[in-house]
C-alpha cells in the first residue's frame, strides 16, 4: 500500500511524455524511458536552490534540536534543583496549550526574524513531547555508572558527553529522525515567514508546482527546450518528478536510522 504509489510516481516521472497517458494508477513500469522530466527540474535554478535550502534547514535545525533537547533532558532527568516540579508542570502546560499563529507571527516580527531561516529553525527548538521521551532514556542509565564517573572526578559536562549521549544513541537517533522529517517537510511556516523565493525550501516550491499547478514558473526560466518539446511535456509527470525528488533523501537516510529505532523499541519492551 505504501510502495506501489511511490513506484507509480517514479514510473510516471521516468516515462516518455508521449506515452505516460498509458499508465494506470497501479503501473510501476515506465512506458518508454526518458529523463526529460528530471532534466527540466534540475535545470531550474529555483529547484536546485530549494534543495540546498531544505538540506541546510534540516541539518542545522536537527542538530540544534538534538543538542538542546538532550541538554534539557539531562538537567530534568539526572539533576535535582529547586523548582524542578514547577518547571516540568510548566512544560506540560505549554505542550498542551500552544500559542496561536498570530501571536507567534507578531513575536517573530518583533524579533526581526521575518524572511530569515532562524524563524524556521528556532520554532520548537525543543519539542516537549520529544523531551519527555529522551528523559526516559536518560533515566534508564544505571545510577552506579554515574556515581563511578563522579568518583573519578567527572563533572556534569563530561558525564553528559561521555556517558549519557553514547548510552542513549537509540533515543537520539529516533528523535533525530522525527526532527529531520519535520524540518524537511516544513512548508507552512516557510510560506508565512519567507518572502524571498531564493530562500524557499523544497516543499514550498513543490507546493507551487503540484498543488497550485504553477507550471509557468517551472518552465519560465528554461532555455534548454524548444517550443515543440515544451508542448510535448506531460505536466503530471513533472509533478511526479518533483514529489520523487522530495522523498528520495528521506528514503536514503531512513535505513541508517532504522537499526537504532528498532534497538530502542526492543530495549523498551524487554525487561530483565
Amino acid at each position: 500500500m505504501v510502495l506501489v504509489p511511490i513506484l507509480n510516481l517514479l514510473a510516471m516521472s521516468l516515462s516518455d511524455p508521449l506515452q505516460v497517458h498509458k499508465l494506470s494508477g497501479l503501473d510501476i513500469i515506465p512506458k518508454g524511458f526518458s529523463f526529460i522530466n528530471y532534466e527540466v527540474l534540475f535545470s531550474n535554478p529555483l529547484i536546485v536552490r530549494s534543495i540546498f535550502n531544505s538540506l541546510f534547514l534540516t541539518i542545522v535545525g536537527t542538530a540544534l534540536n538534538l543538542f538542546l533537547t538532550a541538554l534539557a533532558a539531562y538537567v530534568l532527568a539526572r539533576t535535582d534543583f529547586v523548582g524542578k516540579r514547577v518547571v516540568i508542570l510548566f512544560l506540560i502546560v505549554i505542550m498542551v496549550f500552544e500559542p496561536g499563529l498570530i501571536p507567534e507571527y507578531l513575536l517573530v516580527k518583533d524579533l526581526g526574524l521575518l524572511d530569515t531561516y532562524a524563524s524556521l529553525i528556532l520554532y520548537k527548538t525543543i519539542n516537549i513531547f520529544y523531551l519527555f521521551i529522551l528523559m526516559r532514556f536518560f533515566e534508564e542509565v544505571p545510577d552506579g555508572i554515574l556515581e563511578a564517573a563522579r568518583i573519578d572526578g567527572a563533572g556534569h559536562f563530561r558525564i553528559f558527553t561521555r556517558i549519557m549521549l553514547p548510552l542513549s544513541k537509540p533515543g537520539l537517533a529516533t528523535l533525530g529522525l522525527f526532527y529531520g522529517v519535520y524540518h524537511w517537510n516544513e512548508y507552512f511556516r516557510a510560506t508565512i515567514y519567507l518572502t524571498d523565493p531564493n530562500k524557499w525550501p523544497l516543499q514550498v516550491v513543490i507546493r507551487q508546482f503540484v498543488v497550485e499547478r504553477d507550471n509557468t514558473t517551472l518552465l519560465g526560466a528554461q532555455n534548454l527546450l524548444s517550443y515543440e518539446q515544451v508542448q510535448a511535456l506531460d505536466f503530471g509527470s513533472l509533478q511526479a518528478g518533483t514529489i520523487i525528488i522530495s522523498i528520495v533523501p528521506l528514503l536514503v537516510f531512513y535505513p541508517f536510522i532504522l537499526k537504532y529505532y528498532a534497538k530502542g523499541a526492543l530495549e523498551g519492551g524487554v525487561k530483565d
